[in-house]
């Protein structure tokens, strides 16, 4: 998990794997809520720019908020609970001012907003609006976001709508755009960071992962069948201080040009598998995980080679189904493939968790029971038995043979990942290009920050197995025998993988050349989860 200071208040708790991210919404019923009010204009960079200015000379900044408001009302606001913040936001700071107007969305004094942003401005260009006789009040959120090199930034969403904001869902209107959450900070966290001349962001939303991308492709494309949201996005990368964006709207792939490729294709699409299309944000509109496979089949020929894309994706069980075999079934010919079973939930409790993300338990009772009685149906009708949520990576890669590798790993992580991901198709290639021979002619060193854990019954002269635990990256654990541990510890590149396993073979008095035949699998498989590495 990220120190505080690099995420936006509101996702500071949430869990490595995403969790609900994509559409959680605090369970607020909606059923009375007003309809998406007009966003600021976009065309005004001179407001924008001082409006930045402003927020920043006043800390409006992730580090600022933590300052102000303290730990336990700052990770208040990750559970959609404000009163802390509130209590803590009852001085006249500007700092105090300007979290209760675009954080907390509560009316301000128009006097007192002067004292700190350029208010005629920004009632003109659309920033605020007036309240009352004498108070103005925001028309979007805005929230301080810390960029992975201490960069400040602020996400642009509609009121309510950031994860853990004040009041949940601000809107029933399909086209309201989300913050930021759990599951977009898990895919910024996973996406490979190297610099690329081409970056396309499928699906943008509030426009974090151009964001993220505008810091090393020097051309960015991001595309959305909601209109509202690339006006958002554009809101987002200008008040950010980031470069423009090609914005284009349209469905999936639609808005790519015939020919274009990229360097870099990342989206945290509408995956979430329902019955209906009800909220543009989540609801993919097609049927079980089609809209999932169809993102996922379709980036491989828009890649250059060595590119990668990145996703995030819900997957059906069905029944007499391998999920393994039905995610390697995705993979476009020509791209390695690393897919990440994260979570998997029973059909109850997904439908229970969307179901309460758009508020409808708080509605009508023989409502929501319909509502719940669809999602079964549907899922019934699919003889789909448990839902899998996780992360996809593909790299477009020459090779005549891919390496696909799926798996479950529900098990904390170290965000971000970018390095670890990057590294882990680094090995592929290394293996694919290593026979058995010139692994053992090879040298190699074991990672920084890995533990031998031996376990077995206490008083027993040897351990019924060892296991090789990373603190590091994956945080990976893996058994390994006598011969694996032994060779692990040894690795520290000056002696080839040959000599190694001779030396344990006289000491274990084996045959050197049956150990030799036998430990390449062993190795490879230490290489290929990161355990040790070419010297």
């Amino acid at each position: 998990m990220a120190e505080p200071s690099q995420q936006s208040v509101g996702e500071s708790l949430g869990e490595a794997c995403g969790g609900a991210g994509a559409g959680h919404n605090g369970g607020v019923s909606t059923s009375s809520l007003p309809t998406l009010p007009a966003a600021p204009a976009p065309g005004r960079p001179d407001v924008t720019a001082r409006l930045r200015d402003a927020l920043l000379g006043a800390a409006f900044t992730a580090d600022g908020l933590l300052e102000l408001l303290g730990a336990p009302a700052y990770a208040a606001l990750a559970r959609s609970e404000t009163v802390p913040a509130l209590r803590a936001t009852r001085g006249d700071t500007p700092l105090a001012v300007l979290v209760r107007l675009f954080l907390l969305q509560q009316p301000v004094l128009h006097a007192r907003v002067a004292d700190v942003l350029p208010v005629d401005a920004c009632l003109e260009s659309g920033w605020l609006v007036r309240s009352g006789t004498d108070e103005v009040a925001a028309t979007v959120d805005v929230r301080p976001y810390g960029g992975p090199g201490g960069e400040d930034w602020f996400i642009v969403s509609d009121l309510g709508c950031a994860v853990g904001g004040a009041g949940g869902i601000g809107s029933r209107d399909e086209g309201v755009v989300l913050g930021v959450g759990g599951a977009s900070t898990t895919l910024a966290g996973i996406t490979v960071r190297t610099p690329v001349g081409s970056a396309l962001d499928l699906g943008t939303g509030s426009g974090i992962q151009a964001l993220h991308a505008a810091q090393h492709a020097t051309r960015v494309t991001a595309t959305d069948l909601n209109p509202r949201a690339l006006h958002i996005t554009a809101l987002t990368l200008a008040l950010s201080g980031a470069p423009a964006a090609d914005l284009r709207e349209g469905s999936l792939f639609e808005p790519v040009k015939q020919g274009e490729t990229y360097d870099l294709i990342v989206s945290n699409p509408p995956f979430v598998i329902s019955p209906g299309a009800r909220l543009t944000y989540r609801d993919g509109g097609m049927g079980g995980d089609d809209l999932c496979r169809s993102v996922v089949q379709g980036a491989g020929e828009l890649l250059n080679e060595g590119g990668f894309a990145q996703f995030l994706a819900n997957w059906q069980h069905v029944a007499g189904e391998d999920w393994q075999d039905r995610l390697r079934s995705w993979v476009p010919r020509g791209c390695d493939a690393w897919i990440v079973q994260r979570e998997v939930q029973d059909v109850t409790q997904y439908a229970e968790l969307w179901l309460r993300d758009a508020g409808d338990h708080r509605g009508d009772p023989a409502e929501y029971q319909a509502l719940y009685d669809a999602w079964l149906d549907e899922f019934e009708a699919r003889k789909v038995r448990a839902v899998g949520f996780g992360w996809i990576t593909l790299r477009r890669t020459g090779s005549t043979v891919p390496s696909v590798t799926v798996e479950e790993w529900p098990h904390p992580v170290e965000q971000p990942l970018g390095d670890t991901v990057r590294a882990h198709f680094d090995r592929l290639d290394y293996l694919r290009a290593h026979d058995d021979a010139a692994l053992l002619e090879a040298r190699f060193t074991l990672v920084p920050e890995i533990v031998q854990e031996q376990v077995g019954l206490p008083g027993a002269e040897d351990p019924e197995h060892v296991v090789l635990r990373q603190h590091r990256g994956m945080r990976r654990a893996t058994k390994v025998d006598t011969v694996g541990a032994g060779f692990a510890g040894v690795c520290d590149g000056s002696l080839s993988a040959g000599r190694i396993l001779d030396a344990i073979a006289q000491l274990m008095d084996e045959d050197p050349v049956m150990l030799r035949d036998r430990t390449p699998a062993q190795i490879r498989l230490l290489v290929e989860q990161g355990f040790l590495e070419p010297a």
